[in-house]
């Protein structure tokens, strides 16, 4: 009996080790056959799926393709041709991580990283800001979607978190069919430059109480501030952050303790932790720990440029409103911006023609799409609220933050609601004891 177990596992290895082989030699003559793509495959062979890094030449201007190009990056799992497929559209650089809905619906997987972020920027010869807009960055996802249709004839879905949320959203906009479901996680869309249901957002989120010990924490940074400088200088030179941008590492300090409210509620803090404490030096840890100040370094404002780019000229944004703190700040008089675009682009101009467009999408067109975001995460201020004009759900979790509003963490209610969602459109049941 053991002999014939032992047979028959043999026996499966192999089968499942030719599957794979015939899988292999098509995704690879099918590759090689892309004149605009390069690849790597970067599995294991012990791997049950196959997985390479392709790097795919895309236009930098969609509507006047001469200008030049620029190679794209995303790492493209396969796990069978009777899968489903899912784009993870990534709002910056690219994150290697298995995404859950990869996980529960066992699919083939397209992670692509978003132009003028990690390794898809374009290079300094033909490096435009002004190609990094939503147009270009949604044709760039169909030219993906284009290509790797004709190797996978399954449902498609589109995905991603946050600004990849949001990357997701415009996508369907522009390309309504070229996936049958989207499920954009903690996706906000921001109307204005400084949109106003941020601040009423902050006003009514959680309890009063803890509010009130939020601002009260606040105020006490902003009267220690001389004290508590002396500690973030050390701790800047420490880790080599500059803050030329800003003009001066106070100015950064108090940008700083304007951003706490908004972090706090974003990542989930408890109201237990805020310190009642006269110790400047408890005071500051905490503060740091909650929003580190190099969020406003050179360092950083650099590295998210294209992101505050993206915001300044089309996403919007959100801004600090100072009213309790006024007379506690030495360099804001009024509401300062969230947004630090690069200096070299020069003044840039806000156009809300494409949000008003897509707003009016949102609540009329705007069908097959399951929203996700968690009750006490800033960004819900600002979440897409689908009409009844459209079959579109919205799924929030509750006491969920940015980073907590997974599926995984639904309720068995919410997950049966998903499932039959996704049965009645699409015909696939999610299998949620896949999830890692």
């Amino acid at each position: 009996m053991k002999y014939k177990i032992l047979l028959v596992l043999f026996l499966v290895s192999i089968f499942l080790f030719s599957a794979q082989s015939d899988d292999e030699l098509k995704i690879e003559k099918f590759l090689s056959e892309q004149k605009e793509i390069s690849y790597k495959k970067i599995s294991n062979p012990k791997d049950k799926i196959l997985k390479y890094e392709l790097y795919i030449k895309q236009p930098l201007d969609w509507k006047k393709t001469k200008k030049g190009y620029f190679y794209q990056k995303v790492i493209y799992t396969h796990t069978g041709f009777d899968r489903p497929v899912l784009m993870q559209t990534q709002g910056y650089k690219i994150y290697d991580r298995k995404n859950e809905l990869q996980q529960i619906l066992n699919s083939n997987d397209f992670n692509i990283e978003h132009r003028y972020f990690g390794e898809s920027i374009p290079d300094s010869s033909v490096f435009n800001w002004k190609y990094l807009n939503l147009y270009n960055a949604a044709n760039d996802l169909h030219h993906i979607n284009e290509i790797f249709r004709k190797l996978y004839k399954n449902k498609w879905i589109s995905t991603g978190i946050s600004k990849g949320g949001q990357t997701s959203i415009y996508y369907r906009y522009f390309f309504p069919d070229d996936v049958e479901v989207s499920i954009p996680y903690v996706a906000p869309i921001n109307y204005t430059l400084e949109d106003p249901r941020i601040y009423s957002f902050l006003n009514n989120v959680g309890t009063e109480e803890c509010r009130k010990k939020i601002e009260n924490f606040q105020i006490y940074m902003l009267k220690n501030e001389e004290e508590a400088l002396k500690i973030i200088n050390t701790y800047s030179e420490a880790r080599g952050l500059t803050y030329n941008y800003l003009g001066s590492i106070n100015k950064a300090y108090e940008y700083c303790v304007l951003e706490y409210s908004f972090s706090f509620w974003q990542w989930g803090s408890s109201c237990n932790s805020i310190p009642y404490t006269t110790d400047i030096v408890q005071a500051v840890d905490y503060l740091l720990n909650s929003i580190d100040i190099s969020f406003f370094s050179d360092q950083e404002i650099k590295e998210l440029a294209p992101h505050y780019y993206q915001a300044n000229t089309e996403m919007g944004y959100y801004g600090y409103n100072i009213t309790s703190f006024k007379k506690y700040l030495k360099y804001f008089t009024e509401n300062p911006s969230a947004i630090f675009s690069p200096k070299e682009v020069g003044k840039v101009k806000y156009s809300q023609e494409l949000n008003k467009k897509l707003k009016k999408w949102l609540d009329t067109k705007a069908n097959n799409i399951i929203y996700i975001y968690g009750e006490t995460d800033t960004w819900s201020a600002t979440k897409v609220n689908p009409s009844s004009q459209t079959n579109s759900v919205i799924l929030e979790l509750p006491g969920a933050n940015h980073a907590s509003a997974r599926i995984v963490n639904m309720s068995t209610l919410q997950k049966n609601e998903l499932s039959e969602i996704l049965y009645k459109w699409i015909g696939i049941n999610p299998d949620y004891s896949l999830l890692k």
